[in-house]
């Protein structure tokens, strides 16, 4: 394991040297005081905020917004009514500053994007192509709860490359190929980092996390009894569908396909949904499976901590990253939801 030591002047100047082979996405200030990832122009610096991000840096495999095929409906044109795949945009991109519970979701997501039967190739082609440079966590939010799914502040899943801070100086542990030929691109050389403080920053980072969920029999619970609990009412009586939770979710990944037409030219696009959102499973017969509010805030929470834990035995589909905690206006808890979930035991009618 190597452990390089980086200056800040060795900092800029390599991320400056990046800069040419490397597209990279980072932290940056919002005038709203907000921290947000966004590509980083000539000269920046990634913003590294205390609290997570806003929105999770999911876009860089799964984008908002993304043009599937093209297609053509004029007659006059020799490849009319053929469905073209665009040419996909997909330089190396290297994204500086993923917090580890963010790196940890891509894994998670992955399963469903790269399965035995299908592999989605839009969304491998930009996974395969990211460098995952992550910061260390140590100053976890009260709602934080990553050490609860699997994870923790110095958690090194999915990463390519896990730095910590000390003062001006960046420690930079090397995790896989990609880490080490950025490493190389960046120019930094001083191997001499010390290992120790890895495991030192972990220890005291992950004493500093206040929210434990229990998760441990989850798996053990009959998903009809769950299905059937009377604890749904209550905990999506307050909730607006306004899919807040979904759009800031690093793992959750549902999706629309549409066409459309400017005059004679038109687009397949792959949209970001949610399964929040009253018509995200409205039928063309006008039938609705989950018309009513409480099936689709049960169907979240279900999928999550449940149907995903089920199939593929891998824990919960959650990192603990707490933005759904920290932003839903109307204050519904996942950390709540799955205590009510983990200790639901239905009663036995009696004979």
């Amino acid at each position: 394991m190597t452990v390089y030591k980086i200056d800040s002047r060795q900092w800029r100047e390599g991320l400056e040297k990046l800069s040419r082979d490397y597209r990279l996405i980072a932290p940056k200030n919002q005038k709203d005081g907000a921290c947000e990832f966004q590509r980083l122009e000539a000269g920046e610096l990634p913003d590294i905020p205390v609290d997570n991000t806003r929105l999770s840096p999911k876009f860089v495999a799964f984008p908002q917004t993304e043009t599937l095929l093209t297609y053509s409906i004029d007659d006059k044109d020799p490849d009319c009514g053929l469905m073209k795949e665009p040419d996909m945009d997909c330089p190396p991109t290297a994204v500086v500053g993923i917090r580890p519970c963010d790196a940890r979701a891509l894994t998670l997501v992955r399963l469903n994007f790269d399965t035995p039967d299908y592999q989605d190739p839009y969304w491998l082609k930009k996974y395969e192509r990211l460098v995952l440079v992550g910061f260390a966590c140590d100053a976890p939010c009260p709602t934080c709860f990553c050490t609860s799914t699997g994870g923790g502040p110095y958690d090194e899943k999915g990463l390519d490359m896990l730095v910590a801070r000390q003062n001006d100086v960046f420690l930079a542990k090397v995790l896989t190929d990609k880490g080490r030929k950025l490493v190389e691109a960046a120019g930094w050389q001083d191997a001499s980092g010390d290992p120790g403080v890895f495991e030192a920053g972990r220890q005291a980072a992950e004493a500093r996390i206040v929210s434990r969920v229990p998760t441990d029999q989850l798996a053990g619970k009959s998903l009809l009894e769950l299905h059937a609990a009377p604890f749904w009412d209550d905990i999506a009586f307050a909730c607006l569908n306004c899919g807040t939770c979904t759009f800031l979710c690093p793992t959750c990944w549902c999706f629309d396909i549409q066409d459309e037409t400017f005059r004679k030219h038109g687009a397949r696009l792959r949209n970001w949904d949610s399964c929040m959102f009253p018509l995200f499973t409205q039928h063309t017969t006008g039938h609705n499976p989950r018309g009513e509010k409480v099936q689709r805030v049960r169907q979240r929470f279900m999928h999550k901590l449940k149907y995903f834990p089920d199939k593929y035995g891998q824990g919960i589909m959650c990192t603990g990253c707490g933005r759904c905690v920290r932003y839903c206006p109307v204050n519904i808890d996942i950390r709540r939801v799955c205590e009510e979930m983990n200790g639901y035991a239905a009663e036995k009618k009696s004979a």
